[in-house]
C-alpha cells in the first residue's frame, strides 16, 4: 500500500470532483458546512479502495486519537489546543501510517479570523512533529496530533460557483492552488 503525498493529491482531487458532481444541489441550496463535509467524506470512502487504501476511513468532525483521548495540537505559542478537523482521512490508529489528510472547509460567510484559524490548524496538523523527536518503536504516538501527509483548505463559494482548494505540507502552505468550477443549475 502506497501512501505517498502525490497519491493524496490525486485522491483529494478525485473526491472533490465527485463531490461537486453529486452534491451540486446541496451547494446551491447553501446546506451547512457540516453536511457538505459528510457528503465529501462519502466520496473519499468510495474512492479509498481504488487507491488501495483499505483500512482507512474518511471521518468528519473526528476528535479522538488512539487511546480515546481528545486530539490536541500545539499553537505557535506552545498552547495546547483541542482540535476537531472538519474531515480527516486516517486509519483510526490501526495502521503504522495513520494520518493521511486533514481537511478544513469554509464558505465565504466565515470571518477572516475563522479562516485564518483553519489554516493555522492545518499547518499544525501537517508538521512532522512538534519537538522534532519521534519514537523509534513505531508504536508510541506523539502527545499532540501532527504528521498528516497533506492538509487541505477548501473554500466553497456558491455565489461565484467555484471551489478553491489550498494545500499544506510539512507545516507550511504550498503555492499550488486548484480551482474547480461548480455547475449549480
Amino acid at each position: 500500500m502506497e501512501t505517498s503525498r502525490s497519491l493524496m493529491y490525486e485522491l483529494v482531487e478525485a473526491a472533490v470532483s465527485q463531490f461537486l458532481i453529486k452534491d451540486a444541489t446541496s451547494i446551491r441550496d447553501n446546506i451547512s458546512e457540516r453536511n457538505l463535509c459528510a457528503r465529501l467524506a462519502m466520496q473519499f470512502e468510495n474512492l479509498l479502495p481504488t487507491y488501495k487504501l483499505e483500512g482507512y476511513y474518511a471521518d468528519p468532525e473526528y476528535n479522538r486519537k488512539q487511546g480515546g483521548q481528545i486530539k490536541t495540537i500545539l499553537s505557535g505559542e506552545l498552547e495546547v489546543i483541542k482540535v476537531t478537523c472538519d474531515l480527516i482521512v486516517h486509519s483510526r490508529g490501526e495502521r503504522g501510517r495513520d494520518n493521511l489528510i486533514a481537511m478544513e472547509m469554509a464558505k465565504p460567510d466565515k470571518t477572516t479570523e475563522q479562516i485564518h484559524s483553519d489554516r493555522l490548524r492545518l499547518m499544525a496538523l501537517t508538521k512532522k512533529s512538534f519537538d522534532d523527536t519521534w519514537s523509534y518503536d513505531g508504536v508510541t504516538h506523539p502527545e499532540h496530533v501532527c504528521g498528516y501527509l497533506l492538509g487541505v483548505f477548501m473554500m466553497v463559494d456558491r455565489a461565484q460557483q467555484v471551489v478553491s482548494v489550498e494545500y499544506f505540507e510539512d507545516g507550511k502552505p504550498k503555492a499550488n492552488r486548484k480551482k474547480f468550477a461548480v455547475k449549480l443549475t
